[in-house]
């Protein structure tokens, strides 16, 4: 039986980082944090919120990145600055079992039931930000339909926030 996806979205228990304890550690597929101009001059925060507290896989976390940042192309690199917050810490596990005729000659069922990791993914909490992108004025709607592609990518509700950097 495979997990679903949902059951991988809920936080229970402690968090699972400790890597020196686990052989297999698969990397992080979220490579890049930071993209774009961070010397730039912007007038303008556009930061994504979480709504609400889970987990999110890193794949998701690098789609979202890759979206947001497809829409930022077009301005050219000098007139944005894309960042992405949280770093996929949390290790995912899961006990692989077999479903069918004969299984039982083929698994421990819970004997060393530890399981195996398969992934990696962020905690969130709620009012979290998630990725911010610093831009001018005149690239406000770019930066809002940029963030609103990301957040369908990822597993929770999100909201965008504009705020003004203060000089």
């Amino acid at each position: 039986m495979i997990l679903r996806a949902s059951s991988l979205r809920r936080i229970k228990g402690m968090p699972y980082t400790r890597k020196k304890y686990i052989r297999g550690i698969k990397p992080a597929i979220i490579r890049k944090f930071e993209m774009g101009n961070p010397k730039g001059k912007f007038s303008r925060r556009v930061l994504l919120k979480a709504m609400a507290r889970a987990q999110v896989r890193d794949n998701a976390l690098s789609a979202a990145r890759v979206a947001a940042n497809r829409a930022f192309r077009d301005l050219g690199e000098e007139n944005y600055f894309l960042k992405i917050h949280v770093y996929p810490h949390q290790m995912l596990r899961e006990n692989k079992m077999i479903v069918g005729a004969h299984a039982d000659r083929l698994q421990k069922g819970m004997k060393k039931a530890f399981g195996r990791v398969i992934g990696n993914a962020a905690r969130v909490n709620v009012n979290q930000v998630l990725m911010s992108a610093l831009v001018n004025e005149d690239r406000l709607e770019v930066a809002k339909q940029a963030f609103s592609i990301a957040s369908h990518k990822l597993p929770i509700p999100c909201r965008i926030v504009v705020e003004t950097i203060g000089d």
